[in-house]
């Protein structure tokens, strides 16, 4: 049996370029880069290498470039930071943005009081930005923390726009960027935004790393405390292999950038005309001209059919995710599509289909042939 992997907003396959940087440094470069010796010296070398070489990816100064364990992390430490060291007194965010940014901004509330103002939804999940700019117009030391490309959906914001508002406003500007970092182009001197955030595993690289961007720190304080790694801002001795991974990763994702994104949305163009030949009767998700290697599908089956649609699709090897969301057994509406859908589409089985350049058109073939056997 052909396993199908079409889950890659969730996370991705690691390139054999990776793997291969990643075992050169476990077995080569193994010295602390906080030590003097020769050892330490070599290793801090990769490490301000990858930062550079991640850095001139965004086009931005490697300083600006901090690592992580991941975009939770950076999440967590930019908002919490903001709040305390900013004296950012609200945040304006969207009821679908992941959770490290939606629990984080909750959490904040609860411990601080501060303000949080959702912004309104078109139907397709897209930011109302009138109803932002509304928003902004109110004098309040602001964050705004809107992500760059749903998760869930594949919409995109508009981040060029919204940095451009946030400057008029006298706001910061936070943007989870994990699931577009590597996968479209990001020119920070462009996008003025303040801070973005990355996950290694979402671009073919490592799990348990990331960064954040942080323009010009602003006044941005550690959230981990203990030595002066990271410019002081994070404490912990660096996973020099993960980061050397990551850098390689992002390095010739933008190298292959054209190609790859040329060979996804073939498929996914491949895959609507299918669905279409099939099963005319599906919907789209959000923006139906989203996010190229995301697309969320309401499927036309019965209600008792949704609770075992994904088992069914696992016991045939391929692997996508439930739009509708399930944990542990139980349905859960995904808190995403609740924004977007009716209560009589929610109880429908919503599938995302997260596609890579690993991926080809037999892969949607088989899908859809599992499909049409649920």
């Amino acid at each position: 049996m052909k396993k199908v992997y079409l889950d890659n907003a969730s996370t991705t396959a690691l390139r054999p370029e990776v793997i291969q940087e990643i075992a050169h440094v476990l077995q080569e470069e193994y010295g602390n880069p906080s030590s003097t010796h020769s050892f330490g010296r070599s290793a801090k070398n990769i490490l301000e290498s990858s930062r550079k070489s991640i850095a001139k990816q965004l086009n931005v100064s490697a300083q600006e470039i901090i690592f992580t364990s991941g975009g939770t992390e950076a999440n967590n430490w930019i908002l919490r930071s903001a709040v305390k060291d900013l004296k950012v007194k609200r945040i304006i965010t969207s009821k679908i943005e992941h959770h490290a940014v939606l629990n984080t901004v909750l959490a904040l509330q609860a411990e601080y009081g501060i303000e949080v103002d959702f912004v309104n939804l078109n139907s397709n999940g897209e930011a109302d930005i009138n109803h932002l700019v509304e928003l902004l117009s109110q004098d309040k030391p602001t964050l705004v923390a809107l992500m760059h490309v749903n998760n869930e959906t594949g919409t995109v914001l508009d981040i060029e726009k919204v940095a451009r508002l946030c400057k008029q406003y006298k706001a910061y500007f936070h943007s989870d960027t994990v699931q577009s970092v590597g996968k479209t182009e990001i020119d920070l001197q462009k996008a003025e935004v303040d801070f973005i955030v990355a996950s290694a595993h979402k671009f073919h690289g490592p799990k348990g790393i990331g960064f954040a961007f942080i323009r010009k720190n602003p006044g941005i304080n550690p959230m981990i405390f203990g030595g002066e790694q990271e410019k002081g801002l994070r404490a912990g001795t660096e996973a020099i292999h993960n980061i050397a991974g990551m850098a390689k990763a992002l390095e010739v994702s933008y190298e292959n950038l054209e190609a790859e994104r040329k060979h996804i949305q073939s498929l996914k163009d491949y895959f609507i005309e299918k669905l279409k030949i099939h099963f005319p009767d599906f919907k789209i998700n959000g923006n139906p001209e989203g996010f190229y290697n995301i697309i969320n599908i309401l499927f036309p089956f019965s209600d008792e059919k949704t609770s075992m649609i994904l088992f069914s699709l696992d016991m045939k090897g391929i692997a996508v995710s439930r739009g509708s969301a399930c944990q542990s057994g139980s349905i859960k509406p995904s808190h995403v599509l609740k924004e977007m859908l009716s209560e009589d589409d929610l109880k429908k089985p919503s599938l995302r289909i997260s596609f890579s350049h690993f991926n080809t058109q037999e892969d949607i073939d088989l899908l859809i042939e599992a499909l049409k056997k649920v």
